[in-house]
């Protein structure tokens, strides 16, 4: 029982550290694109 619990808590801390370096170095930036509306203006007079 003991082996087991030693085990879970060493593959949460390794999920953890993974986690949070995938955060900190990953590729988490927005991709940007141009967008094209046309818009008209005073359309009811």
């Amino acid at each position: 029982m003991v082996r087991t619990l030693k085990a879970l808590v060493f593959l949460s801390v390794v999920v953890l550290v993974g986690l949070s370096s995938y955060a900190y170095l990953g590729d988490m930036s927005p991709q940007r694109s141009d967008i094209k509306v046309p818009v008209v203006l005073n359309a009811g007079q």
